[in-house]
């Protein structure tokens, strides 16, 4: 395909270039700031990272993890985080590769994501699982992934900005971009609410903004009318004057794009201070089956979008999800499973631990062509792809299919509602393909 064939390109030329080396091959987590784990397979001789050629599965595989467990997105990161490190469960016993992961909190933080991403890069990571939050995703990609030659696989930034980044083939990611997402919203407010007037509220980062931006031309499109953008940042301790704002001239729905922590007051705040009968979608960064019990409200009025996992492996990730965490999976669970498979079956077919080689292989391990691998599957491709063989993963959330610029060519969302007594509802699917 030709798509795999551009960011190739770029990687070889950047590896002729002098691409950044990666530090250490110990497999360590360089200063020991978060939790490292290492899961040995099939008892197969190991060696030093850094072997290159394929060379079969006596070789150690190595996986950073950069996902936010505490901040903003504590609340969904820890599930997500879950799902990323569950490929060790899954492999464990059943292959000869050893699993060298490393698990860093981003806490919904730049400045705090940086350095949890040095601290991979200081340990030997060639690729990383992460980030979550698009804006952090963009600053890790920015300053440390991208001079560093690490790929970075996120499963769950959507910002329409991680398409143009200037990244030589090395970001990939599993949630699809909100480019569609805003398509999704506009639908949903025409034709479950028969809207023709919107107001949004975002959180003013790159996913708030752009996300906003990608409805309001979507709703324009299908002759809907905006009348308020309003942004706010996120952990303040009252958004009443900002709700106020938005509620003027009585939209017919409103949109709220944000995280649970700054969520939760804001629709404290809502239900205390206005007309509780006000249409509001919400995007899946509020995706929390605890939302209501945190607000204190069943939510009766808020309905949502977000990408559905909806993939070829997804009844096996949700049985090895619920046995290992004693819970459902939620939002982006899966694609973080798929973010991690996919990036362990490109170290395997890569033959070292090297970002830029892995990086190559992205595209040659998921993208449609080869012999099918699924979850339930990922040992055997791993054999499969160290051997040389052409091989295509299809996972827990998708297919898995990556364009020139590492985003998915289709998705799935679903449109759900909170249920009183905690938990998520599907109250329909809905299919789009960015062609």
């Amino acid at each position: 395909m030709p798509s795999r064939v551009n960011r190739r390109d770029v990687i070889r030329g950047l590896g002729a270039a002098g691409i950044a080396g990666l530090a250490g091959c110990a497999g360590g987590d360089g200063d020991g700031d978060g939790d490292s784990t290492t899961t040995s397979g099939g008892g197969g001789d190991t060696t030093t990272s850094g072997d290159s050629g394929g060379g079969g599965s006596s070789r150690t595989l190595m996986q950073g993890v950069l996902l936010p467990t505490t901040g903003d997105l504590g609340d969904l990161g820890g599930p997500i985080r879950d799902g990323a490190v569950l490929p060790q469960t899954v492999l464990e016993g059943e292959t000869d590769f050893e699993l060298d992961f490393s698990v860093q909190d981003t806490q919904t933080d730049p400045n705090a994501a940086q350095s949890a991403a040095q601290t991979l890069r200081n340990g030997g990571y060639p690729a990383v699982t992460g980030a979550a939050s698009s804006e952090v995703t963009i600053s890790v990609a920015e300053n440390v992934f991208v001079p560093s030659g690490m790929v970075g696989c996120s499963p769950a930034s959507t910002s329409p900005d991680i398409t143009d980044l200037e990244d030589n083939g090395l970001i990939y990611r599993t949630a699809p971009t909100d480019a569609l997402q805003g398509q999704v919203l506009a639908q949903v407010a025409t034709e479950e609410h028969q809207a023709s007037t919107a107001a949004t509220m975002y959180v003013n980062n790159s996913y708030g903004q752009l996300l906003s931006e990608s409805f309001n031309s979507a709703f324009q499109d299908q002759d809907g009318q905006v009348y308020q953008e309003v942004s706010f940042q996120k952990g303040q301790s009252s958004y009443t004057s900002r709700i106020s704002q938005a509620l003027n001239d009585n939209p017919d729905v409103v949109v709220v794009i944000g995280y649970p922590e700054s969520g939760i007051q804001l629709f404290r705040d809502f239900y205390s201070d206005f007309d509780s009968d006000v249409p509001i979608l919400v995007t899946d960064g509020l995706r929390s089956s605890s939302l209501p019990a945190d607000v204190g409200n069943p939510l009766d009025n808020v309905t949502g979008t977000a990408p559905l996992a909806a993939g070829p492996g997804r009844e096996f990730f949700d049985e090895q999800y619920q046995n290992e965490y004693g819970e459902e999976p939620g939002v982006f669970t899966a694609q973080a499973f798929d973010a991690t498979a996919t990036c362990l079956l490109a170290n395997a077919a890569a033959g070292e631990n090297d970002g830029a080689a892995i990086a190559q292989e992205m595209q040659n391990v998921a993208n449609p062509g080869g012999e099918e691998v699924t979850p339930s599957t990922l040992a055997e491709g791993l054999e499969m792809a160290a051997e040389g063989t052409e091989i295509q993963y299809v996972g827990a959330s998708s297919a898995v299919d990556f364009d020139e610029n590492g985003d998915l060519a289709a998705a799935t969302y679903e449109h759900f509602g909170f249920q009183e007594g905690g938990g998520i509802e599907t109250l329909s699917e809905i299919e789009f393909s960015a062609n």
